[in-house]
């Protein structure tokens, strides 16, 4: 970076971050929920939040989707939508026994770990699932093998773990956490079971380690860092805590422009802004306008990786809409 580029003309700039928001898993399930409502027609349920974003959630519901907790308040023979955050088998069951037109949009990454706690618990591994307890996800992987499976709640949660036999013990993780705490809580796991197996590749996900990577690398540089996301999005609140341990003197998440409070603003010469990967690149341009008005006009985008993964929709899904477009 130049010298010039380094003292932008207000003296008050703007680090965006790149890679930020959506990923491929939550395109593909929006768009899952958006084909679903023109080829089917309102109402389609859904089964929780689609993707942990409330604009996203609040701009479906206004199209005709209906988000439910559980099946059972789904009506008999009605399209459901499960969302990217994916289901324990028993979900599956439930909607067989109600005659649901059931679409899977698990995120095939989240599918990857499914299989992964499949596998090993046919193979009568331990498994140790690396996770938050109660997040959607960690409930769908735990339900694939709920025998096998123990959850280990970050690094202070390793030393209550008991396993069979520590020759065959492995670890998985929810994709949406910390990289950096996820190797620090298998490290420790490590020392208590030096034959620690890991999965067969990383399953934290790849929006997620890139989303992470960007703000470490802006962080140091920023006075505050804000994070465009819901409270109950794990890859966002992640992203807070990751600009805070990288050097970021503050750091706060906000689902949208207006709950940025100018307090945070007073002093600031530098903002770093990013959002998490369930949410819309609109709201983070709410939130370059909203800085602009502030005397942040000087933008420098800062990229660390260019992403070009795409996920096709549900195959049910898919299946339909050409049968439809036949006619």
């Amino acid at each position: 970076m130049t010298e010039a580029e380094a003292t932008p003309k207000t003296g008050k700039r703007v680090l965006l971050a790149k890679p930020r928001g959506y990923c491929a898993g939550v395109d593909r399930a929006v768009q899952t929920v958006e084909e679903a409502l023109k080829l089917y027609g309102a109402p389609i349920y859904v089964r929780k939040q689609i993707v942990h974003n409330k604009h996203v959630v609040q701009t479906l519901e206004a199209r005709g989707a209906i988000f439910v907790e559980e099946n059972e308040e789904v009506p008999e023979g009605a399209t459901v939508i499960f969302s990217a955050h994916g289901v324990a088998p028993e979900v599956y069951e439930q909607a067989r026994a109600r005659s649901l037109r059931a679409i899977d949009a698990t995120c095939p990454l989240v599918t990857k770990v499914h299989q992964e706690a499949k596998r090993f618990a046919a193979e009568d591994y331990d498994i140790l699932l690396i996770g938050h307890e109660g997040h959607e996800e960690v409930i769908g992987t735990a339900g694939e093998a709920p025998a096998h499976i123990q959850l280990v709640d970050g690094p202070d949660d390793v030393d209550r773990i008991t396993v069979r036999d520590p020759n065959k013990v492995v670890w998985l993780s929810q994709t949406t956490l910390s990289v950096d705490e996820t190797l620090e809580t298998v490290a420790r796991l490590k020392t208590r079971l030096p034959l620690l197996q890991s999965p067969p590749s990383d399953d934290i996900c790849y929006a997620t380690s890139n989303r992470q990577h960007v703000v470490k690398e802006i962080a140091p540089d920023c006075d505050v860092v804000i994070v465009v996301g819901s409270r109950n999005s794990s890859n966002s609140v992640r992203l807070v805590e990751v600009a805070l341990d990288a050097g970021a003197r503050a750091g706060h998440l906000v689902d949208f422009a207006h709950e940025i409070d100018d307090a945070w603003l007073a002093d600031a010469r530098t903002v770093g802004l990013t959002s998490g990967a369930s949410v819309p690149d609109e709201l983070v341009h709410e939130v370059l306008a909203h800085l602009a008005e502030r005397g942040f006009t000087d933008v420098d985008e800062v990229v660390t990786a260019n992403e070009r993964l795409t996920f096709s929709l549900p195959q049910e899904l898919k299946r339909d809409m050409k049968a439809a477009a036949r006619g």
